[in-house]
């Protein structure tokens, strides 16, 4: 089977990718070793968040943020968004001064989306939040969408485009003879003239198979989320200097997470939850959120996520080989980036650079040679 561009991963950023190099009129072939959005991508809490971001993503997340206020015309697809503003709860005055650090970084930098917020308007916006809390930081623009149905929207969206996706083959080999890329599963070939490595948790594998080492690791981020309860919160909400990521959706459940880690077996391709450390996830939902002592859980998960040293993102073409490209190492925080991504991958393909400086997530930025 041939394509012009094989893709290997099919989250949000390998549909993403996949959408925008079809619409551009590329053949493309997505090859997922499970079935879409199977891992980071479909379980995640779907944040879509400007708020708190690394200055080095800053301008790749405010031009996704864009694309994110669009992206049901765009696609013509339902992707779960919904803009509520996102809040960083600030608990003490040592809070306040990090983010009073940051916001005056902010501003000499030009970027004014992050506006601090006193105690009197935290209390305003969230009245249910305990009354020690002392102010913090929100993002208006910023919001959730429901992580499954965005990736797929993307990926039903790709496949109007005439993308193909073959889900359920692993990849065993991967390699370049002449101009062509060869993959392997165990029982059918791909060629194409591109590769595109979005494999997520396993991208390092890939990478090493194009030529590229990198140090990621992998780990599995839980989340859990209760029945249903009484409308008491708008925004979505996260802390300073707290493991505190919480929203409730329309429906009236609550999704609770903040960055927990479970147990990863990523060569047999599961996790295992951590029940003590969602207690504790639990217990501090209910020390912000007094009213969440009535709540219970409904369900709880974990995924396999993928990250980089400096937690931040491989958005690179291959440093070893030609004709091919890196985008993972999300660090939990990926999300909300799926849409630039994508079409960042599909200029890089295509054209061969980018509007935006991708510097700072080349995929030889550990190698002792660019030090």
């Amino acid at each position: 089977m041939n394509a012009d561009v094989l893709i290997i991963g099919g989250g949000i950023q390998g549909c993403s990718t996949a959408y925008h190099l079809a619409r551009s009129g590329a053949s493309v072939i997505v090859l997922e070793k499970d079935y879409i959005a199977r891992h980071a991508s479909g379980v995640n809490a779907g944040g879509v968040r400007l708020l708190g971001r690394d200055l080095a993503e800053m301008p790749l997340s405010k031009a996704s943020m864009e694309m994110w206020q669009l992206l049901d015309d765009i696609l013509e697809e339902d992707t779960g968004f919904r803009q509520k503003s996102v809040i960083n709860i600030a608990v003490d005055e040592v809070d306040i001064a990090t983010l009073k650090a940051r916001d005056k970084k902010m501003q000499a930098l030009g970027h004014s989306h992050e506006r601090m917020i006193d105690q009197a308007e935290l209390r305003e916006i969230l009245p249910h939040v305990h009354a020690s809390c002392v102010g913090g930081a929100v993002s208006d623009m910023d919001g959730y969408a429901l992580p499954y149905q965005a990736t797929n929207a993307f990926r039903r969206a790709a496949r109007r485009f005439g993308a193909r996706f073959i889900e359920g083959q692993a990849l065993n080999h991967l390699r370049q003879i002449g101009p062509v890329w060869i993959a392997r599963t165990q029982d059918k070939t791909y060629e194409a003239s591109t590769v595109v490595n979005c494999a997520g948790a396993w991208a390092d594998q890939v990478a090493m198979q194009i030529g590229d080492n990198v140090p990621l690791s992998h780990a599995a981020p839980m989340l859990m989320i209760t029945a249903r309860l009484p409308h008491f919160t708008g925004p979505v909400v996260g802390a300073v200097s707290r493991q505190l990521s919480f929203k409730q959706f329309e429906n009236g459940t609550v999704l609770i997470g903040g960055g927990a880690k479970g147990f990863a077996d990523r060569a047999n391709n599961t996790t295992r939850l951590d029940y003590a450390k969602l207690a504790r996830a639990a217990k501090t939902a209910i020390e912000f959120f007094p009213i969440m002592r009535s709540a219970s859980i409904n369900r709880m998960w974990a995924g396999l996520e993928a990250y980089m040293p400096d937690n931040l993102p491989v958005i690179s073409p291959a440093a070893n080989a030609d004709n091919a490209f890196h985008a993972f190492g999300f660090s939990a925080h990926g999300f909300q980036m799926g849409p630039i991504v994508g079409k960042v991958m599909a200029d890089l393909v295509l054209t061969g650079k980018s509007d935006f400086d991708l510097s700072a997530f080349r995929i030889d930025r550990y190698d002792r040679k660019t030090l």
